[in-house]
This record gives structure tokens, sequence and C-alpha cells, in this order.
């Protein structure tokens, strides 16, 4: 609508711009402290208003000026929250003309020489009103002087004085001018009362158009009715009245469309699901809003998995709430949560990528990929059920499979996109003797090792492991003879640690015999064969079977590197989040 003297035409914003508290939508609880502070009389000298661009923020500022200075139509009236927009004193406000209500922009008056007018101006009593305003706007852009300038009149103004601040970025106020302030954060609005609010303004200006565009347009806005209104203004320029004709203008695919997108790349469906991606391109999405669209997907169906009363949003089709709960009830959470992170991480690459479309359809491609990979926990079911039967073994006293050197062995299998790796891990060793206790004499040379484990001479067993050739052994002597690298004076240090252990002299020598593999070349050995043993176990044998390029990392062994035996069937675990998630080489 043209404005009668100028020409110029007005904007839906300004023309729609609330007057009073009750035009104002979606900030029902500031209004009903407001109210009742005007009421009692207990009006404060300071408010801080926060929120979103578009909330009503620097509209409020002036409701509330108005109401401050209102006389009423008989010009008799007192401060209240119902200004009746008429009087010259709430004509002049609306208009921006009346001299005791000062605004100012903190953007572009962000010194302290702009707030010392403010406190100088502040001693003068208003020259028309009942109080002089002072409404600064992106508060939190003052300069630090400038924020300790005001403090003084901020804590201390004169009584015919007050201030309104507006601000987007309460945070990077200081805390002393907000301890001085009554704070109100405006909330965004909620979708249905945006819909509402942009039918009611669409009907005013006689303009037809269909809800789930309006729909589209209050999505984007994010609350903001300010945003909502300047989508709905730039729709009505742009003639699109029907929902396609916002999706181009926005740059968004349809909701559904993506949604189906989302079906095709959980379902591994990679060239469907490009070209739906270049269908969407060519009908005007934008491929960073895609991907943006297919992580809120994402994320939405991730919600209705833990509360499926999210599907009643008024701001979707029935049909796309529908299909959203089924899709929830069919995908896994650790799908949903993997192809988020995913979208995140592409969402990254889309907007520093030379060509954003080619960035978008590798991301597809990726998820496509491991949309199929089965969980940790199918992937060993089915390997189980792949694997052919093997020969049952007799129980071990302990009511599983053999054992030796006193550690309790468990197979485990990594999964997923991964090599498998098999592990047997000892769960249960004897614990260290007081360093004061006298031991027994070892009757062998394995409880010599074991001993010096025992008493965590590191330096010492590594030593003896890595440089001990034996040739005989009696409690109480050892022959041996030095490996290559093996230190000088490892007979003296074997013999003092020895005596000091067991409270008797060693008879430690060095002879001229070949002597026994060390315990680091039996370990090395042991390795080997029990490779090869785990190799033909025939989870193992399925695993690497269906993994070609998977490798068997490590097995590990017993203190002194004697091999467990392996099991002749696997050991169930159905604890699916303690396996390992190895990537593929």
């Amino acid at each position: 609508m043209a404005d009668e003297e100028s020409g110029a035409y007005e904007v839906l914003a300004r023309k729609y711009r609330p007057q009073d508290f009750d035009a104002l939508i979606g900030q029902e609880a500031m209004v009903r402290v407001l109210r009742n502070a005007f009421e009692s009389g207990r009006i404060h000298h300071a408010y801080v208003l926060t929120g979103v661009r578009g909330v009503g923020k620097t509209t409020t500022a002036r409701i509330i000026a108005k109401g401050l200075n209102c006389i009423g139509t008989d010009g008799d009236g007192g401060p209240t929250v119902e200004p009746c927009g008429t009087c010259g004193n709430c004509t002049a406000i609306t208009e921006g003309r009346h001299v005791d209500v000062i605004e100012l922009d903190a953007a572009s008056h962000t010194g302290i020489d702009d707030v010392r007018e403010i406190i100088e101006g502040a001693k003068y009593r208003p020259a028309i009103g009942r109080y002089k305003v002072y409404i600064i706007d992106e508060t939190h852009m003052l300069s630090k002087n400038a924020f300790n300038g005001l403090l003084k009149t901020l804590e201390e103004p004169p009584a015919h004085v007050k201030f309104l601040f507006a601000t987007t970025e309460i945070r990077k106020m200081p805390v002393t001018v907000l301890s001085r302030c009554q704070r109100f954060d405006l909330r965004r609005v909620e979708p249905d009362r945006l819909i509402a609010h942009l039918a009611r303004i669409a009907e005013a200006e006689g303009v037809e158009i269909e809800a789930e565009a309006l729909s589209l347009i209050a999505r984007a806005a994010e609350g903001s009715v300010r945003d909502s209104l300047s989508l709905l203004d730039q729709a009505i320029a742009d003639g699109g009245k029907d929902a396609a004709s916002i999706r181009t203008m926005l740059g968004l695919a349809d909701r559904s469309r993506v949604i189906e997108l989302f079906a095709m790349v959980m379902q591994g469906e990679a060239a469907a699901a490009l070209m739906e991606l270049r269908d969407q391109y060519r009908s005007g999405a934008d491929p960073e809003v895609t991907l943006n669209d297919l992580a809120e997907t994402a994320h939405w169906l991730s919600t209705l998995k833990v509360a499926p009363d999210i599907a009643d949003d008024p701001s979707l089709p029935a049909e796309t709430r529908e299909r959203g709960r089924e899709l929830a009830g069919k995908l896994p959470m650790r799908v949903l949560a993997r192809s988020w992170q995913m979208l995140l991480k592409a969402l990254e690459e889309t907007r520093s990528a030379p060509s954003p479309l080619m960035a978008a359809e590798m991301s597809i491609i990726r998820l496509c990929a491991v949309a199929d990979l089965p969980t940790p926990g199918d992937l060993v079911r089915k390997l189980e059920s792949a694997a052919p039967a093997a020969p049952t073994a007799s129980p071990s006293p302990s009511g599983g499979g053999s054992s030796s050197g006193g550690a309790t062995s468990t197979l485990r299998v990594a999964s997923a996109s991964a090599a498998p790796k098999v592990a047997l891990q000892p769960h249960s060793q004897a614990s260290p003797a007081p360093a004061a206790e006298i031991v027994p004499l070892p009757q062998d040379f394995e409880a010599v090792v074991a001993l010096i484990r025992k008493k965590r001479d590191g330096v010492l067993l590594h030593d003896v492991e890595t440089g001990l050739r034996l040739i005989s052994y009696t409690p109480g002597r050892i022959e041996f003879r030095p490996a290559a690298g093996a230190p000088e004076h490892l007979a003296g240090t074997l013999s003092e640690r020895l005596r000091h252990w067991t409270d008797t002299r060693w008879t430690i020598s060095i002879g001229d015999e070949e002597g026994q593999p060390t315990v680091a070349e039996t370990r090395a050995e042991a390795s080997h064969g029990l490779d090869q043993r785990v190799r033909k176990h025939p989870l193992v044998a399925a695993a690497l079977a269906a993994f070609p390029d998977g490798e068997l990392l490590s097995i590990p062994l017993n203190p002194v590197g004697v091999a467990p035996d392996m099991p002749d069937t696997p050991v169930e675990d159905d604890d699916d989040d303690e396996m390992d998630l190895l990537g593929e080489n």
C-alpha cells in the first residue's frame, strides 16, 4: 500500500508493527509482568530486552515509552500498558518525533561522547511528556568506556528518566549494567502462531496464499516476525501464491522430496538419490540448503524416536508427519546418529568446495556407501550363522574354554567397516606380593620370570626375557649363555635381586653351551603358531572371508609367553558397544 503523501510503499513489517501489547504476539509472559508493574506503580527505571532479530525488542520499547507518557483521550490518564494511541504523546512517539523519547543506535554511536550527551540530557525534566525515555538499540555495541560512563546515571537516575535497552547479544553486555536492569527475554514465535499471524495479514492485504506456502515462510523465518513479514512481502511482489513458488523463491526443496531423498540414502540407492538431488538442484534448490534439510530430517527422525508427539507439528503436512513416523520406526538410532554426524561434515565441505553441487553429490555417495553396513551385533550374528559347525569342546572345570597360566580368554571380533580383530584377553592376574615378603625358592625358571614380573622390576624382566639363554636350572642355581645385546651385569643383578627376594644366596654362572631360546623368542614362536590356529577357527575364517582386506592385528599371550589354548567354539558376546571398530586399510 502506497503512502498517499509521498507515494512510497510501506513494507508490511512497518505497516503492521504492533502499536500496543494486544497486537504483540508470542510474548505473553513479558506482557503479564509489565501489566502488573504498571498497575501496581512499580515501574522500574531500566529494562533490558533481549532476543533474536525480529521478535519485537524495539517495538516493545516503543510501546513501553507510549505507556509511560500516554495521557489518554481525555488528557488526564496515567501510565498504562494500554496506551490510547490517539493522544498527542502516543501519536508523536508512533511517528518518531517525540522530543522526550530519544532513540539511540548503539551500532553507530558507540563512544563515551555519545553517552555523555545522554548523561547531560538526563538532568533536565521532560519538555512535554511525563518521562524522558532513552531507547538504546543494539546496546551490546557500546564501548567499554561508554558502559562505564553510563553506570552512575543508570544506578541512580532522576525520577523522570527511564532507560530501555534492546540487544541481540546479551552476553556481551557487562554484568554491572545488567544488574541495574530488569531483564526480559523475548521468545521466538511458535510456528502455528506465526502462520496464523501471516494469514491475517495476507487477508488484510487482499492476497490469497496457500496454507503450505505460509508454513514454508514461517519455517524459513525461524520464529522472527519481521523476517516472516519480509518474506511475505517478497512473495507477494514475486507473484508467488503457492508452495512451489515459495520454495523456488527461498531456494528450498519440497519437504516431502527431502524426506524421500533421505529414505533413498538410507536404503543405499545411490543412483536414485543422485538423480533426485540433481532434480531438486534444477528446480532451484541450493545444494547446501538440501544437505541442511537432510541433516534437519535426521535430527527430526531421531527426536521422533524419543518423543513421538513431536510429529504433531502444524507447520508440516499430514502426509509428511506420517512418513516421518514410518521412517523413525524403521531406522535404528545409531544409523540416524551416524547420518547426522556425516551430514554436519558434509555441510562444512560444501561451504568450502569450489562446486557445492559436486560436494553435495560426494556426500550423498558416502552416505549411501555406509547405509547398508550392518551394526556390530548384526555382523557377529551373520558371521556366526555363516560359519561351519565346529566340534564341541570338552568343558573345563571352570565352565569355559581351556586356560593356561591362570588367565581366562575371551574371543572378540572387530566389526562394521573394518578389518576384523581377534583378541584373547587375560582377565585375571595374581596381585603382587608386598616388597618385604620373603618368597620360597622358585622350582623352575618360569617361576623365576614370574617372580620378577610380580616384583615389578621392568628393567630386569626385559633383560632376562631377551638376553638369557637358559642352560640349566636348579633352585638356587642358574647357568645360562648371554644372548646378543645382553647387559654385562645381568648375572650379578639377577643374583642380587633373587637373594633379596628369597633370602637365599644364588649361584648364577655363564656357560659355553648354546642354551635354550630366550623367553622373547619362545613368545614370538608361540604367537606365530597361535596365529595359524586362530585363522583356522570357523568364526575367524568367516570374518576374513567377509573382509578380504582384513588383518589379524594381535593375539595377547600369557605373561610368560605361553599361548592360551584356542577355544573350538566362539564365545558369545552380545555387548555390541564393547566391540572394537576399526577403519579399513
